[in-house]
């Protein structure tokens, strides 16, 4: 009885692997090979990118999205080994992509500025800037945000989308930066004086560039004091230790010259009414 149900499954098994058998060996082939070839494919496309200088990340998301891609394409193969109909699948999986990309809106424009930013590189990392509402030194660009650190060492996450619809400021992108200070003296003071003696004192500060050469000029009457710009250019790394230094430096060499820095004032004119003067009023 035994034997007999044997042959019957074989009888049953025997037409089915000879109509189905090469297919199904033909759909496990194309998975497998798939499998092993989107390895290296990711790989040399990941060596492309790098050889154009593209950021990490950028290169890391892309070597997983083309291993995925060929993957995919080789299910769909081994689908239509078996007769299904992938036309239908595919436009399955399209549709259920637009559904995911309008619940995903958001994400996705966090994404789109994300690769923009890594291809583009408006800043990198360990530059100081100036994005959206936030201010500080970049530590980390990903696809969706980027994580800065301010200036008092707090942690700020910024979405990326929010970064690129609105003005990048990259404090340390050039190699030099001017600084722009204003001295006040007064209006009994001689400005020609004044005008030596702050040129004088940036011009030989010794992290003070001398090209291009630093400014020093009147620049406005003001309602109490003459203002004078104090304009001298300097290497990035250098901007606010001699900006500090400056401050304090002009305001000493003020005094020791006996020029002023005046305080606000105001002139008040008192006109006296004598009696005679209300009587005829």
């Amino acid at each position: 009885m035994n034997e007999e149900k044997v042959q019957e499954l074989i009888a049953q098994v025997v037409p089915l692997l000879a109509e189905y058998g090469l297919d199904v060996l033909g759909a496990l082939a194309i998975l497998v090979f798939g499998r092993i070839v989107s390895g290296p494919i990711g790989d040399l496309v990941g060596r492309a990118l790098t050889r154009l200088h593209v950021d990490v990340a950028l290169v890391k998301f892309a070597e997983k999205l083309v291993r995925m891609a060929v993957f995919a394409f080789a299910v769909i193969a081994a689908l239509q080994k078996f007769g299904v109909e992938t036309t239908s699948f595919v436009a399955l999986i399209g549709a259920a992509g637009l559904a995911v990309g309008l619940a995903l809106q958001g994400s996705l424009s966090n994404f789109a500025s994300g690769v923009l930013i890594l291809v583009f590189r408006p800043f990198r990392v360990g530059d100081a800037v100036e994005v959206s509402s936030a201010s500080g030194t970049v530590r980390e660009i990903g696809i969706i945000a980027t994580t800065l650190s301010t200036w008092d060492n707090k942690r700020v996450i910024v979405p990326n989308s929010a970064i690129m619809s609105n003005t990048i400021t990259n404090i340390t992108a050039n190699e030099t930066r001017r600084i722009d200070l204003t001295a006040s003296i007064g209006y009994g003071d001689d400005m020609k004086k004044a005008v030596d003696v702050l040129t004088k004192l940036v011009t030989n500060h010794p992290k003070v560039l001398p090209d291009p050469a630093p400014v020093v000029k009147v620049d406005q009457l003001g309602d109490s004091s003459v203002n004078l710009i104090v304009r001298p250019w300097v290497n990035t790394s250098d901007y606010w230790p001699v900006r500090w230094e400056l401050v304090q430096r002009i305001k000493e060499e003020l005094d020791a010259n006996g020029i002023s820095i005046p305080f606000p004032q105001r002139d008040v004119h008192l006109h006296t009414v004598d009696a005679n003067e209300k009587q005829t009023a």
